[in-house]
């Protein structure tokens, strides 16, 4: 198709008509919930997680009432632990990071100039794992059996259940289900931003929302695994007596800690860094100039992720580490405020080399930043190790902590809130009334935090429900609990305001004359995102492109068209997002809603104790998992399709071009993440303990975890061979060899368990049994998944739907085994050969 086919105004309603027929929403309120598109799926999300904030705040002004006077009864100090357990929950699990996952869902489609993102079905599995998780551990309040040990949950008092009841098997179990919904969000925005760019538009020229979210999500990689690694062993010790925390039996608390904190303190940047890139869209536009040292906010990003994962020890200060780790990780906390300030100065510098246009978001974008740097100059306090040991564990804590989160990820989410508001409903929101709710929330919490910076230094202690009025701190508390309420009120007012946005009329298209792609969106909403998908030339192109939105909206740019009925977007090479294929994307579905269901199945059962119906409800779910995997993965009707100015691009891809591929390669990384948290427990009982094996307690020898380690690379030499001669054409022998593959993972399995069991390892005993069986019991079970993996492969090859030019089935299940040996690799070898049996 050439530019001069558009000049046909009939082709265009023609076009156009196709786009809105494939592109439509299902009819009726049932069917919607099927629909998968990231459009319908993103505001879903964000509501649910505004919800969950709203129930949140409900819950911490009833912990500020209880504190506002002294000795006040007017909840029991049990309630008043699960009042303050649920609110860190929820406020961390179930709002700061799915509300900007949900948030990205929605915007990146548009800022990238595509129709979605690549896996919408699996942005829509992980909002109703999010839905059902967070219902499920929520709702634990009404029936008094919510979670009372904590945000942070920490053994030994969590672990025993003779100590804490239910609800630490809902917070752990409920917020595991959550996390998988994270990361399957995180899988989904990394190959969006990587693969679904549109043409032209390289790294450096990436809106830096992208790059921000690109970041976060990778850290979502690397901080969330852990945290599952520290909830098996912390399940597995609630459930089964195997003792990772109990120190009489061999275990450490502090493992927990170490566990906990490696994803705790990156969490706080994974919650930061995407309201600061809210800031890098809102600010250019308000100062109507291009962002100032966009090279170096990438990097300060980048380098701020990074220095994040070297802090987790800042909030163990107080439990004896040797002084040379204090020093480290103090020096580290402090070298944090470095990239972060970078990124504050250049928006300043942008705005002051701008003409600022005032205006709501931007207000709300200003008052973030006051309030963060107070949160910051604070976190820098905490961050020298003799003033943390004088204020570990009192309000002066409770107090940073709030401005840091207040600051860093409320306010700027209010600011996006007014500012994309009408690229996404059309509409916009009063000016008057989000004016005054800022500077009652600005004043709020201001009233509500600052004095805890003082009733801390005064002595008073976090998480107590009560306090004696000989202390001399009513007056403090008193002021914080007006405050809370105060906020409490400006964020009603945000809520009137959004209510009160249906009667609205349409606004203008583009209100805030933006230059970034995500403003080609007309106040109609039209599903399909861009009229046509454009080339990119610059950072700015609505500013900076002549005539870009005419030619947009004209169809004068790629895939103006849906001529097969189906919903289509383009795949771009990584680094140069130059044109690779037309990618597919699913019809609307029941089957993420179906597979989620059942997941959470798996993990509210277990909960009860109904073991049985949760191995029923994970069969149900493998089941789920394979029909969506074959329904997704199909062979198109014609090797290559035109998308405009005479450019063929095929329909199918595989291997490292395929997003599909990128989607496994990414997960397998979080899941290795998970297994190194494994294993740093395997080695850190065996640094605290002067002998590991204890005395009188034999390891599971070195025959059997070889034999075991042989098998699973015969198992991956044989997937790896199978990929090698099915491209070549030999089909049979791919079918032969993936069989093969698949009768060595099996024997693997029970090699692998010969081990620990011929040894009478009893993990009740001791950490060490706990810690091999539980390295042995991952193994073998990704063994299992791997085999299950390679008859998929051959039941599609079988069936005739992987052939030598379409192998993205056999490419990915390879990958797979590649992550699988190096699994077995250090298992194996950890377990058979280090250390030495004394």
């Amino acid at each position: 198709m050439s530019l001069h086919a558009q000049d046909d105004p009939e082709l265009r309603r023609a076009q156009e008509e196709r786009l809105r027929t494939v592109w439509a929403p299902p009819k009726g309120w049932l069917r919607r919930w099927s629909d998968t598109n990231n459009n319908a799926v993103g505001p879903w999300y964000t509501s649910t997680a505004f919800v969950f904030m709203l129930f949140a705040g409900v819950l911490a002004l009833i912990i500020r009432a209880q504190l506002a006077v002294p000795e006040n009864d007017l909840v029991s100090a049990n309630t008043f632990n699960q009042l303050f357990t649920l609110h860190g929950s929820a406020m961390m699990f179930l709002f700061a990071v799915p509300m900007f996952e949900a948030v990205s869902i929605i915007l990146l489609p548009q800022l990238l100039g595509a129709r979605d993102l690549p896996f919408p079905r699996l942005s829509a599995f992980g909002y109703w794992s999010f839905l059902i998780g967070g219902v499920f551990v929520l709702g634990s309040i009404f029936f008094n059996a919510a979670p009372d040990g904590g945000w942070f949950m920490y053994p030994p008092l969590t672990t025993r259940t003779d100590l804490s009841g239910l609800g630490a098997d809902i917070w752990m179990l409920g917020l595991s289900f959550i996390e998988v919904s994270s990361v399957a969000a995180a899988v989904e925005l990394i190959v969006g931003v990587l693969k679904c760019r549109p043409p032209g538009m390289r790294l450096n020229l990436m809106p830096l929302y992208a790059w921000y979210i690109l970041v976060v999500a990778v850290m979502i990689l690397f901080a969330f695994p852990p945290l599952i690694a520290g909830d098996l062993l912390f399940e597995m010790e609630r459930l089964l007596g195997w003792p990772f925390f109990d120190a009489a039996r061999g275990g450490d608390p502090l493992l927990w800690q170490h566990l906990f904190w490696i994803f705790g303190h990156p969490e706080v940047y994974v919650i930061f860094l995407p309201s600061i890139a809210l800031f890098a869209m809102l600010i250019p536009t308000f100062a109507q100039r291009h962002l100032l040292g966009y090279p170096y906010i990438v990097l300060a990003a980048v380098g701020t992720a990074f220095l994040s994962f070297g802090l987790w020890v800042h909030h163990m200060f107080a439990t004896g580490l040797p002084k040379i780790s204090l020093a480290f990780f103090s020096a580290a906390s402090q070298a944090v405020v470095i990239p972060t300030g970078i990124q504050i100065f250049a928006f300043i510098a942008t705005l002051a080399a701008g003409r600022v246009i005032f205006s709501t978001p931007l207000l709300y974008a200003t008052g973030s930043l006051a309030i963060f740097v107070i949160g910051g100059l604070t976190g820098v306090m905490v961050a020298i190790v003799p003033f943390d040991w004088q204020a570990h564990d009192t309000y002066f804590v409770v107090a940073h902590l709030h401005y840091v989160l207040i600051g860093g990820t409320l306010m700027p989410l209010f600011a996006g809130l007014y500012y994309y508001w009408p690229l996404v409903t059309g509409k916009q929101l009063s000016d008057r009334i989000g004016r005054t709710a800022f500077w009652i929330l600005f004043v709020g919490a201001n009233l509500a935090f600052f004095p805890m910076h003082l009733s801390g230094l005064m002595g008073m202690p976090r998480r107590v429900f009560t306090y004696p009025a000989e202390l001399g701190l009513q007056g403090l508390n008193m002021a914080s609990t007006i405050g809370a309420f105060l906020f409490a009120f400006g964020v009603l007012l945000i809520v009137i305001d959004l209510l009160r946005s249906p009667w609205r009329p349409l606004g203008p298209r583009n209100p805030w004359n933006a230059g970034t792609l995500e403003w080609l969106a007309t106040p109609s909403g039209e599903q399909w995102g861009v009229r046509s998908i454009p080339l990119i030339e610059t950072r700015y192109p609505i500013w900076d492109q002549p005539d870009f939105v005419r030619k947009v909206d004209e169809g004068r740019f790629f895939l103006p068209d849906a001529e097969e009925g189906r919903r289509e977007s383009l795949i771009t090479s990584v680094l140069d997002a130059k044109p690779v294929a037309v990618l597919r994307l699913p019809t609307p579905s029941f089957v993420p809603m179906a597979t989620a269901a059942a997941l959470g199945g798996v993990f509210i059962l277990t909960t009860y104790h109904l073991y049985w119906l949760a191995l029923a409800a994970a069969v149900l779910t493998l089941a789920l998992v394979l029909a969506w995997l074959w329904q997704t993965a199909e062979i198109p009707e014609k090797p290559c399709k035109p998308i405009g100015h005479g450019i063929d691009l095929p329909l199918y891809v595989a291997g490292p071009l395929a997003p599909g591929w990128w989607a496994m390669f990414i997960t397998m990384m979080a899941d290795a993440t998970a297994f190194s948290g494994l294993v740093f427990g395997y080695y850190f009982f065996w640094t605290v303990h002067p002998s590991f094996p204890p005395p009188g307690m034999t390891g599971p020898g070195v025959f059997w975890p070889m034999i075991a380690l042989a098998l699973m690379v015969l198992g991956w030499a044989a997937t790896l061979a199978a990929r090698e001669t099915n491209r070549r054409g030999a089909v049979t022998a791919a079918r032969l060899l993936l069989a093969a593959g698949a009768l060595a993972g099996l024997a693997a399995i029970p090699a692998g368990l010969a081990g620990p069991w011929l040894s009478h390892l009893d993990p009740t005993l001791h950490s060490y049994p706990a810690i091999v069986w539980t390295l042995t019991g991952w193994t073998v079970a990704h063994a299992g998944v791997g085999v299950v993996g390679q008859l998929y492969a051959l039941a599609r090859s079988l069936a005739g739907l992987a052939t030598p030019t379409h192998d993205a089935d056999i490419r990915n299940v390879t990958l797979y085994q590649h992550f699988l040996l190096f699994t077995a690799l250090v298992t194996w070898a950890t377990l058979g050969l280090f250390p030495e049996v004394a």
